[in-house]
């Protein structure tokens, strides 16, 4: 097979959930541990820091492996799903994973899928875990899919577990109630292994400490030593000083989105239990590393702008938490009208998300071109008992295209709701 062909092999002949939801989803790590045993566990063979939450886990994830990388540790980066190419999920100090190397593994492992029928993220886990191995990196940023106790991803040790908050996403695989969604994210504390939780919550904290307290693994809020002083923004970056740790000159981030201040709170937290363990990073790093995350590792899609007048913006927000703190971002947006390009998929708590919508912008129901999506028509349809009324189209490429010949010069258009719609915005076409 060559590339494409491999490419079409894995994503027709393994069960996968972005295409077909719930049905791609397996309640146990069996495969996984039967993919790496035939690998020679690969995972062994590398240091790890492990990252689950509802949200925020991917700019963590990215964030962390920035400063590592920067700090001169050869860094992998495993992180899902993708935007653009599968090979964003497999990374090397920034480097997509080499179409060669996906063919290679892929055509080595054939018979075992034969054999025991995995999923298309177990393979791509055993995938990244073969990957580092062979080149040696020195640690491996590994992002959970879904969940963490019976995710893929779960087989391994890693020196630092972190979990970013805890929210409605996943329900009918995660639980109903958010201690039930955190009983199945503790799920990737390990023994005596230090865990960094990013967000106190009421809900989740009891679940939390009592995961830890188990596992006599060391358990440290974010926000318990640290905090944010004060932040700004502009088009280009987001500064923020930090309270109560030893970094006194402000923090520049190239993600914008003024919900990365907790996140860089959760990323503090995890390099000072690195560095009480004896890892060596530089304070240069850190900082070098969060200026730089999205060219040291090609993290896309977090309130990206892609052009002006009308500002284009993009965000993967696809939960009520996640479309809560671009809420908050347009409070601190100056713009004259919003036009808000929207597309979910069926799993989402829709609803919810719907009665959170500013009611004053002008509305544009769209779906992404995979089987899980909800149809604009049905999206526009519950919009509507909402007291929401919009256009729907067939692709959001369309929904955009309409929203310019609408909006003037000072409006902004949003395009959030879904990760997949987000990966379906011609790109190339509208920031030309």
């Amino acid at each position: 097979m060559n590339y494409q062909e491999t490419l079409q092999f894995l994503y027709e002949k393994l069960p996968y959930f972005t295409r077909i939801g719930e049905a791609a989803y397996k309640k146990d790590i069996h495969n996984t541990i039967a993919l790496c045993d035939a690998l020679h566990n690969p995972h062994l063979n590398f240091k790890s820091i492990h990252v689950a939450g509802t949200n925020g886990k991917g700019s963590v994830s990215h964030m962390l492996a920035s400063i590592l990388q920067a700090a001169g540790y050869k860094t992998g980066l495993y992180t899902s799903p993708h935007l653009y190419d599968f090979r964003e999920r497999i990374r090397i100090n920034g480097e997509m994973i080499s179409k060669e190397e996906v063919v290679d593994f892929t055509q080595r492992i054939q018979p075992l899928i034969d054999k025991i029928s995995p999923s298309f993220f177990e393979v791509t886990v055993a995938m990244a875990f073969d990957y580092f191995s062979h080149h040696k990196v020195d640690f491996a940023v590994i992002e959970t899919g879904l969940g963490g106790r019976l995710d893929s991803t779960n087989i391994i040790t890693p020196e630092l577990s972190i979990i970013t908050n805890i929210g409605w996403d996943h329900m009918q695989l995660l639980g109903d109630t958010l201690e039930k969604i955190a009983f199945e994210k503790a799920g990737i504390i390990k023994k005596e292994v230090p865990v960094v939780i990013g967000k106190m919550q009421e809900e989740s904290w009891p679940v939390f400490l009592s995961k830890a307290k188990n596992e006599m693994a060391p358990l440290e809020l974010a926000s318990a030593n640290r905090s944010i002083a004060s932040y700004h923004w502009d088009k280009e970056s987001l500064y923020v000083k930090i309270n109560g740790a030893s970094y006194e000159t402000p923090f520049e981030l190239d993600l914008c989105g003024i919900y990365q201040c907790n996140n860089l709170l959760t990323v503090l937290a995890a390099i000072d239990q690195l560095t009480n363990a004896g890892f060596y990073i530089e304070k240069e790093a850190i900082y070098s590393g969060i200026k730089n995350t999205k060219k040291n590792t090609g993290l896309l899609g977090r309130w990206e702008q892609l052009s002006s007048d009308p500002a284009l913006v993009v965000d993967v927000a696809h939960n009520p938490e996640g479309i809560e703190q671009v809420l908050l971002q347009l409070k601190h947006t100056s713009y004259d009208k919003l036009h808000l390009i929207m597309g979910m998929v069926k799993d989402k708590d829709c609803e919810r998300v719907l009665s959170s919508l500013p009611m004053d912008a002008k509305f544009y129901f769209t779906q992404a071109q995979l089987p899980r999506a909800m149809p604009s028509e049905e999206l526009a349809y519950l919009a509507s008992k909402k007291g929401i009324i919009g256009s729907t189209h067939a692709h959001v490429n369309d929904a955009i295209k309409e929203a310019k010949q609408n909006a003037t010069a000072k409006d902004l258009i949003l395009v959030c709701g879904s990760i997949f719609l987000v990966a379906e915005v011609d790109r190339k076409f509208w920031t030309r």
